[in-house]
């Protein structure tokens, strides 16, 4: 993620203010130019930090529903996207995406009426079908590591519905309107395995519970013209000033209400005019407070990547178990929101992320690295594992043999003595090493290791048991 025109400003301050200074330590002081009602805008900026995962979900929802028909990684509102093949560089609707699983995803709302998915029999294949809410929860998660392979239904209603579901079918209640269904389907990117996967997605229904059992023709998407369809989402929610951001949020509070355990936080924010189920008083935020709140904002956000307590780092790595479910932890959902949007709970997916090498020093491809794992240490999952390469603002790099992951898929060789290395690096370290080369790009680079489903018995990463090796520049 590029902070460089916030860190400039900001960053020192906002670490001082974060970690180590009281807010009541600058109330009477001046900072960026605020020189009155400093606890307030450090209140703002609390509630813009509370609403980034919920304003992130609309844009994200507005971005990828603005078509008439299912196109590419788009569709209408309750109609399945169905990736046929793993994005590329080009992709940049959602931040760090993956190439292992084809996206099998939705968005619905529940808020008229439940609406209905049914999964096929997935022939022992790993899947995952979480579902995520307004505020970006994981609040049910179907798949081969919860519910098994074989065929299964399942009704999702609304926070407010009660009613009689048809038999077989099993009720998934979600706490907010908006629904994102975000699955995945593993695939090893072969034209076989993509044509069986693409058959498994094809007997995916979604459908609305009045048409459940009936011939159902979903209706064409609404085109809005008004939707920013070029540029990237988190560009959309962070140019967005106070009083913009603020409005919106309060206007999808209404329908995608918070959480109980919210509520002491959120009787703070009516000093600003933030309050759920009203729309935004704007006379209650200071004029000076409009573009600043936004960026201090942010930055709080981005630095939970180096302070946060529930941060595990090693070897240049750094990770959380508090994904898919946040508690009041709004910072952690704030960074996840940020860097890794759609993440899985911990049982399902753990996404270790590192931008410095062994000697704590970014990663660049003017050098080289080599990752290696003994014999017998390739990272442990029932799942599968693979490790990412992204550019500084999460995305895939492009590379000449448009390769962006790499993962036991590329039949990796072992050295004589069963030790795996992994080559990162710009340049081919050769024919006979392309097997294991993770193509860098020429600047600055950010690595992450996918584990999905990773082993509950030792060793396992889950405990601390199995540790990630460090990423070595090579002299």
């Amino acid at each position: 993620m590029k902070v460089t025109r916030r860190s400039a400003a900001i960053g020192g301050v906002s670490l001082l203010a974060t970690a180590a200074m009281s807010r009541s330590a600058l109330a009477h002081g001046s900072f960026l130019g605020v020189e009155e009602g400093l606890e307030e805008f450090w209140l703002a900026t609390d509630a813009y930090i509370f609403g980034y995962p919920l304003v992130t979900m609309e844009m994200t929802r507005r971005v990828l529903t603005n078509v008439a028909d299912p196109v590419g990684a788009k569709a209408p509102m309750g109609q399945i996207i169905k990736l046929r093949q793993y994005p590329d560089s080009s992709f940049r609707d959602v931040t760090a995406p993956n190439a292992d699983t084809l996206y099998t995803t939705s968005f619905f709302d529940v808020g008229e009426e439940p609406w209905v998915l049914s999964i096929p029999d997935m022939q022992e294949r790993y899947f995952l079908m979480p579902m995520l809410d307004g505020w970006t929860n994981v609040f049910q998660v179907p798949g081969k590591r919860t519910t098994g392979t074989a065929a299964q239904t399942y009704a999702i209603t609304g926070p407010g519905w009660k009613g009689t579901l048809p038999a077989g079918v099993k009720e998934y209640k979600s706490p907010t309107n908006m629904v994102w269904l975000l699955g995945r389907i593993y695939c090893t990117g072969t034209p076989e395995d993509y044509a069986a996967v693409h058959k498994l997605q094809d007997d995916f229904k979604l459908v609305p519970l009045s048409a459940y059992g009936k011939l159902y023709t979903p209706p064409a998407g609404k085109i809005d013209p008004s939707v920013d369809m070029k540029t990237p989402v988190r560009d959309q929610v962070n140019r967005m000033d106070a009083v913009e951001y603020f409005t919106l949020l309060s206007k999808l509070m209404k329908i995608n209400p918070p959480s109980e355990t919210d509520a002491h936080y959120l009787a703070k924010f009516e000093r600003i005019g933030l309050v759920p189920g009203q729309s935004f008083d704007a006379s209650k935020l200071k004029a000076d407070f409009v573009k600043h709140v936004p960026v201090v904002g942010f930055d709080r956000i981005m630095l939970q990547f180096k302070i946060n307590e529930a941060m595990k780092k090693g070897n240049g790595w750094s990770y959380t178990m508090k994904t898919g479910i946040y508690g009041t932890d709004y910072l952690m959902r704030g960074l996840v929101t940020a860097i890794g949007l759609g993440a899985n709970r911990p049982q399902d997916a753990i996404y270790p992320v590192s931008k410095t090498d062994a000697d704590d020093r970014k990663y660049n491809g003017a050098h080289k690295y080599i990752m290696s794992f003994p014999k017998g240490h390739l990272p442990p999952v029932e799942g599968f594992w693979s490790l990412t390469m992204y550019d500084p603002q999460m995305f895939f790099v492009s590379n000449p043999i448009n390769r962006y992951s790499i993962s036991p898929r590329q039949d990796l060789k072992s050295n004589s003595d069963g030790s795996t290395e992994l080559y990162i690096q710009h340049e081919s370290p050769g024919k006979d090493k392309e097997s294991n080369w993770l193509p860098a790009p020429a600047g600055d680079f950010v690595l992450m290791l996918r584990m999905y489903w990773p082993n509950e018995t030792h060793p396992t990463i889950l405990d601390g048991t199995w540790t990630i090796p460090a990423a070595k520049k090579v002299s």
